[in-house]
């Protein structure tokens, strides 16, 4: 039989059934609109046959339009009587049992997936959508792309380019990883209950190789945290704390790297962080 999805009414009366409230320290908001989780799957591009890992299935609108191409999720859920019932949930629908693994954890503390997913898609918890995001970019190399739902704000951080006025930390950590592009806004009415914020899509794509090794990102990152710490400063007062000390010392690997000391982070791209941790 194919795969069937979630409608509003059934959403309602799964959340009463177990007895689930929609909170907010969860940032938990239930996408009630089968037309909206069919528009994530088709922009992430999703095929029969491959592997999907979605984060905070909930109550699994998206889980369920994932499955629906042909393609295995491993659903990761943090609320364990969500995990434990949406097996149940895509039997009734249609899925195949072996289409679905359900991970019953936290999605930051996790260090396995079963699999190798190569394609991320999920709506993410406005509040870890960046810590989620880069954890599982730097802990499973096997993901080459993804499309993720997130708040709008967050979203266009993600994507934005030096010198634009949202980008920040966040921006050059994740373009680490490959580039981010905007791909489509989300009217919060396809929410239940509907948030007091906007939403959009955000698309990312894997380099084909690694930026630089382990220790370059970790350093990379370092020098990035303490640049937006002070983005106001001039670099070579706003990372001197971890490039020598002093700003003398500081200008002086900014140099060797090729960047003014007199830039401010905002205007730099992720090639030049990773030349200054190289040069440092």
């Amino acid at each position: 039989m194919p795969v069937t999805l979630l409608g509003a009414a059934e959403i309602r009366a799964l959340a009463s059934e177990l007895d689930v409230t929609p909170t907010k320290k969860l940032g938990q908001n239930f996408v009630v609109d089968g037309n909206s989780v069919r528009r994530i799957v088709q922009v992430a591009g999703v095929t029969a046959g491959e592997r999907v890992v979605e984060v905070g299935p909930g109550l699994g609108s998206l889980t369920l339009a994932i499955l629906e191409t042909g393609a295995s999720v491993v659903a990761v859920e943090i609320d364990h009587r969500l995990a434990a019932r949406l097996p149940r949930t895509a039997a009734a629908h249609g899925v195949p049992e072996s289409a679905l693994v359900v991970v019953d954890a936290d999605a930051l503390r996790l260090s396995e997936l079963p699999g190798e997913p190569t394609v991320l898609v999920a709506n993410l918890p406005y509040n870890v959508s960046v810590p989620v995001l880069l954890h599982f970019l730097q802990t499973f190399p096997s993901l080459q792309r993804g499309v993720v739902m997130v708040q709008a704000e967050v979203g266009e951080r993600l994507a934005a380019p030096p010198g634009s006025k949202v980008y920040g930390a966040p921006s050059v950590k994740a373009a680490w990883y490959g580039p981010w592009r905007l791909a489509g806004t989300v009217s919060r009415q396809v929410f239940w209950p509907v948030p007091n914020v906007d939403s959009v899509l955000v698309a990312f794509t894997r380099d084909p190789q690694p930026r630089g090794t382990e220790a370059e990102r970790m350093r990379t990152f370092q020098i990035v945290d303490a640049a937006f710490q002070q983005r106001r400063k001039m670099l070579r007062q706003a990372v001197s704390g971890v490039l020598g000390g002093s700003s003398a010392a500081a200008s002086a690997v900014l140099e060797r790297a090729g960047v003014a000391p007199t830039a401010r982070g905002e205007e730099l791209g992720v090639e030049d962080f990773l030349r200054i941790a190289r040069a440092s």
